[in-house]
């Protein structure tokens, strides 16, 4: 064994056992029953023993630079949560798109002895030896979103669900047009590049193929409105009838929009994806095209937040059976339609 490879090995080691302890140790009974209920911006709260202030946790917080709708909702989120506890300090690095620099904050953290880092990784291969070197340091890391290459890299990760959201999309297509078999579905992806545009077209083809429709046509945007506008005006031009159109995501959404008014076609429906406040207003107005929007949570770091300040307390989740926080959170891909868009409104973004 090369002295390198004992130095990942003893880190490996320590970051598993460190995991291990914290997942087991419980600063006494939590109660699950509600303590209290209050309402606030995004409807009622309730309140458990799990609110009730603790020690101080200082919480460092690392993502990529908001220069997408989503992206910039993830931050904000996650410290409009840290400001509803007492006891903790959520420290944010700036946003920043070079890995470089995002390895230097993480660094920082760990300098800093915070006691838990929040990250949600421009690159999670790229940041993932600077992870390991926070967990070897007793710093439990969650992992948002774009997961590490190492499953010691992270305490806790929270992910949203592509697969899921494409899955979601597909079936509510289905309910809508399962009984026409000769209907034409096309659909709007993101980067075809990017594994989680694969994966979300592969769970709407799978949902689709469960009613006997398919991808009749299919265009790739860049998730950015001009590349939504330029794509979609490609697939109109192409398909004189179409019946549904899903699109990825809703921050392009909003060149998609653009695209189908300058075309003058409203004979479809459209369903978004991730969940912006402006698709949400779209399916309120009535009149639209957009009639529904799967929701790809930007409350991820904001539920990172949480779980890192129970992680760092020695707390349990409410409402598990289970002791200690999961390793794994995977987040719901639902459905947003003018049934239930009043609840899922308040934590829409803005595209």
């Amino acid at each position: 064994m090369t002295s390198s490879t004992a130095v990942r090995t003893r880190r490996v080691s320590g970051a598993f056992i460190a995991a291990a302890c914290a997942a087991l140790v419980v600063s006494g009974c939590v109660s699950n029953e509600p303590r209290d209920e209050e309402t606030g911006a995004a409807g009622p709260v309730t309140t458990t023993e799990n609110d009730a202030p603790g020690d101080e946790v200082v919480i460092g917080f690392s993502a990529p630079a908001a220069d997408h709708g989503w992206m910039g909702a993830i931050t904000s989120a996650a410290q409009a949560e840290a400001e509803k506890y007492e006891d903790v300090e959520l420290r944010v690095a700036e946003g920043t798109n070079d890995v470089n620099v995002q390895i230097s904050q993480i660094e920082g953290f760990i300098n800093d002895g915070v006691d838990a880092i929040v990250l949600l990784p421009f690159d999670g291969a790229a940041l993932t030896d600077v992870a390991l070197d926070a967990m070897e340091a007793g710093i439990p890391v969650i992992n948002v979103d774009r997961e590490f290459s190492s499953p010691f890299a992270a305490r806790t990760t929270v992910l949203g669900d592509n697969y899921g959201m494409g899955v979601s999309a597909g079936t509510y297509i289905c309910e809508q047009l399962g009984d026409n078999p000769d209907a034409v579905v096309a659909e709007i992806a993101g980067i075809d590049a990017l594994p989680l545009t694969t994966d979300r077209s592969n769970g709407f083809k799978d949902a689709l193929e469960d009613c006997g429709l398919d991808v009749d046509a299919r265009v790739a945007a860049d998730f950015t409105v001009e590349g939504g506008e330029e794509a979609t005006a490609n697939l109109l031009s192409a398909e004189p009838e179409i019946d549904a159109i899903w699109n990825h995501d809703d921050d392009q959404g909003v060149g998609v929009m653009a695209a189908i008014d300058n075309a003058g076609r409203d004979e479809f429906f459209l369903v978004g994806g991730a969940g912006s406040r402006n698709m949400m207003e779209e399916i309120q107005s009535g009149d639209s095209v957009v009639q529904a929007t799967v929701i790809y949570p930007s409350t991820q770091a904001a539920d990172g937040v949480k779980l890192a300040r129970l992680i760092a307390q020695n707390k349990t989740v409410g409402d598990l059976a289970s002791i200690g926080v999961p390793r794994t959170v995977q987040l719901f891909a639902p459905v947003v339609t003018a049934d239930n868009v009043e609840e899922y409104l308040p934590i829409g973004f803005d595209s």
